[in-house]
């Protein structure tokens, strides 16, 4: 497959599926050429190198280490190494369990003190991100900002006060939901689409009051647009696709991404499989999905959120037993979503490094993209939000 980045990109649904040798060979070419890039300087009809140095890059829905690490370990030198070499300025790293009233208040408390400890224990890469003040001196020291995030309103239970309680452990970002139904509202897997509850307006509000940032990601339709509008403040989808391109559950259709931007919002694409109806999605289709959103958001509503880990996926046996068993996990608990494959995986081929904010760049400058609008995408849109949020 020519993953030239100057060649002319296609729509998203126009490709046909990736077999798996042609997926095999696509990822070891990625491979070499990601080491080839972090050798050379960008092209002259790339994006320029100082421009992404200085510009503020933030991941809306990702963290630092590695696909295979073993859970609740400490994160690896490589995984460090990685951050360093991804150029990012903050990520939204997720917290929060998902989908279980029963366990996940407890898993959250436990993620929190895990990721405290290891902030503490890499002070000069790590930095707890609980204000815009904290995101400058990220860039400024550079180091990672960390973000912490939910993906679902389950460890609050039916319990307001539990925000503050999380806003006080670091909580910046609130997701709604997580697919299926809660006590707040629909995710996008439900077909009933009943939109968001009573108890899920007051906790619209709540976040509003405490001055943390709403994200709609997983959200159903009717979700998506009632939480929008209930919102005081500008709110985040922080990792989406273009239903227009790719129509599955985990994109948001235009009227919904029209309705975001017009009330201040901002939408991460991300880098998922979702990207395409079906087969392995590749960089081509991260483009078109960006393309599209600037075409409905306007370049000052959409950035990226890769909804993944910062270092590169070592794409052997091992991983992928692993990710098959996870689809089927994900499968057995109800919380998948169409387009999850055990063989379509959840990482790019061509974009499968570190440095993929500073690559994506490049292949939009190449596109033709202005300079200030690719800062925009990179991560001056959600520090934008984030700000708005956060200071009220």
């Amino acid at each position: 497959m020519n993953c030239d980045p100057a060649r002319q990109f296609k729509p998203a649904t126009a490709r046909l599926p990736l077999d798996r040798r042609g997926f095999l060979l696509a990822a070891g070419a990625s491979l070499l050429s990601a080491s080839l890039a972090g050798r050379r300087a960008f092209a002259a009809e790339g994006f320029p190198a100082a421009a992404y140095s200085g510009a503020t890059v933030i991941d809306a829905l990702g963290g630092p280490g590695e696909y295979d690490a073993q859970d609740n370990t400490p994160l690896s030198a490589k995984a460090l190494d990685d951050v360093r070499a991804s150029g990012l300025t903050a990520v939204n790293l997720t917290v929060s369990g998902v989908g279980s009233y029963a366990k996940d208040y407890d898993a959250t408390v436990r993620n929190i003190a895990y990721w405290n400890g290891q902030i503490a224990a890499h002070p000069e890469r790590l930095l707890l991100v609980r204000g815009t003040a904290d995101l400058t001196e990220a860039k400024r020291s550079g180091r990672l900002g960390i973000i912490y995030g939910f993906q679902d309103a389950t460890p609050i239970a039916e319990n307001l006060d539990r925000v503050e309680m999380f806003e006080q452990l670091g909580l910046r970002i609130f997701q709604l939901t997580y697919n299926r139904r809660n006590l707040i509202g629909d995710g996008c897997m439900e077909p009933g689409n009943a939109g968001l509850s009573t108890f899920g307006e007051a906790l619209v509000e709540r976040l509003n009051q405490r001055k943390l940032l709403v994200d709609l990601s997983h959200a159903g339709e009717r979700t998506t647009r009632e939480a929008i509008l209930a919102s005081k403040v500008p709110v985040a989808i922080s990792h989406t696709g273009c239903a227009a391109l790719a129509p599955l559950p985990r994109n948001k259709t235009d009227a919904e991404l029209k309705l975001l931007a017009d009330h201040g919002g901002v939408a991460g694409i991300y880098l998922m499989p979702f990207l395409r109806s079906e087969g392995q999605p590749m960089a081509e289709d991260l483009i078109a999905h960006l393309e599209h959103a600037l075409k409905v958001c306007g370049e000052d509503h959409v950035g990226i959120g890769t909804d993944g880990v910062i270092s590169p996926v070592q794409f052997d046996e091992a991983f992928r037993k692993k990710f098959a068993d996870e689809v089927a996990e994900r499968r057995a608990r109800g919380v998948s979503a169409p387009g999850e494959r055990p063989d379509v995986y959840t990482f790019l081929p061509d974009l499968n490094s570190a440095d993929r904010f500073a690559r994506i760049a490049d292949l939009l400058s190449r596109r033709g993209h202005s300079t200030d609008r690719i800062l925009k995408l990179l991560g001056g849109n959600f520090a934008r939000l984030f700000g708005t949020a956060w200071n009220g």
